[in-house]
């Protein structure tokens, strides 16, 4: 299945979620910055809360989109050791790459969100979404923080993922819903028309346009 773009996947992906639509308890989740397109259109089509979770991937020194591991708000780190044998990469690295990714939560967080509070998670139904599903480490890492706050379910939402990741991801959570999981899978943007980088000015304008409609 390929998508014309992020807008288009997340209405697609709304479509199956309508069993969530219209439900007080529920809040809608978006992994910054490509997930909060995809993220918009569902809250919209649900009549849901739209708030940002921010993660980062910690990419190996010299291969960045190569994930090692993440960081989610909440002090979570998830570290995929696979990777990290593969590669040869010692603990001095790892938290060189941790500490820069870290900064730029933090930074992340105070753009996004600005003066608005964090909206409550703790006993909620919790819609998580991201633009798709590769390695899963960012997913892994906001779902190990997303525990901490003690919401009553969490549902990962994604327009495509990998096969293998969508079956680890589907161990850790109530429910996963996703359209497609091509073989082979080869990256996320490869199953969109249109994949430009989101901006961090776009999410804002998101965040914005879902807590003022």
């Amino acid at each position: 299945m390929l998508f014309k773009d992020r807008t288009a996947a997340g209405k697609l992906l709304a479509g199956k979620l309508v069993a969530y639509a219209n439900r007080a308890d529920v809040l809608v989740l978006a992994l910054p910055r490509g997930g909060v397109p995809v993220a918009f259109e569902v809250a919209k089509a649900l009549n849901a809360a739209l708030d940002v979770f921010v993660v980062r991937k910690l990419g190996v020194p010299g291969q960045k989109e190569l994930a090692m591991g993440a960081i989610a708000s909440g002090n979570v780190r998830i570290l995929l050791e696979d990777i990290i044998r593969q590669e040869k990469i010692d603990t001095e690295a790892i938290e060189k790459v941790t500490q820069k990714e870290q900064q730029e939560l933090n930074r992340r967080q105070t753009v996004y969100r600005g003066d608005r509070p964090k909206l409550a998670i703790a006993g909620r139904t919790i819609i998580l979404i991201d633009d798709g599903l590769a390695t899963g480490a960012t997913m892994r890492a906001a779902i190990a923080a997303l525990h901490k706050q003690q919401p009553a379910k969490i549902v990962v939402a994604v327009p495509v993922s990998s096969p293998q990741t969508y079956q680890e991801i589907k161990s850790l959570v109530d429910e996963i819903i996703c359209a497609d999981t091509p073989t082979p899978f080869y990256c996320v943007g490869l199953w969109y028309e249109k994949f430009p980088q989101t901006t961090d000015q776009e999410v804002r304008y998101l965040l914005n346009k879902a807590a003022n409609p």
